[in-house]
């Protein structure tokens, strides 16, 4: 199925009625970017993002992994997390973000990019192997999804997911939504 403007569209639309955390999703895209920019949030809503990293695989993603790195991040103490936040908004680029981001207890680079998607979703998106590998197969990405990303990864991944919206005419949101569906459907075999 060829990333088509019609097959993307018509991706982004189902995505609501597959994905059962697609309202939470919609609601904290909608109230993160602000609430986090403004300085107004509590633990559970950054929490929030490194829990919906993992349980959007909705069982699929290995729970012991899971567990370890949500416990790491609850090491973290608030402070860090405001001079994360602070020093991710202040940043000019994907790297710098990242930097910052990664300066967080179990805050990896794939997960600082669902930092991203809920502190600019305009402007970013969350990158896992999923994703990637959708991308691999459609071609617009010839190496397998690393080991360890960093952001050289994330910024080569960013830059074909905002090529296809722009081909799609579509939001980076939506682009999102069909590489989720499709990597979902590739790997059950739906």
């Amino acid at each position: 199925m060829a990333l088509s403007p019609e097959t993307v569209t018509a991706l982004a639309d189902e995505y609501p009625d597959e994905q059962p955390l697609a309202a939470v999703e919609d609601e904290h895209r909608e109230l993160l970017p602000a609430t986090l920019a403004e300085g107004s949030y509590g633990w559970r809503d950054v929490e929030w993002i490194v829990q919906w990293y993992f349980r959007r695989f909705l069982g699929r993603y290995p729970d012991a992994k899971r567990r370890a790195a949500e416990e790491r991040f609850d090491d973290n103490e608030y402070e860090d997390l405001e001079t994360a936040i602070e020093g991710a908004l202040e940043a000019e680029t994907a790297r710098a973000k990242l930097e910052s981001l990664t300066e967080l207890e179990g805050v990896d680079v794939p997960i600082g990019t669902a930092f991203l998607q809920f502190l600019e979703p305009d402007r970013y998106l969350a990158m896992s192997a999923r994703e990637w590998d959708v991308l691999r197969e459609q071609g617009e990405l010839e190496e397998p999804y690393p080991e360890s990303p960093d952001s050289g990864d994330y910024e080569r991944y960013l830059e074909r997911c905002r090529t296809i919206a722009d081909r799609c005419d579509c939001e980076l949101w939506d682009c999102y939504r069909a590489l989720w569906l499709l990597g979902h459907r590739s790997e059950t075999g739906t």
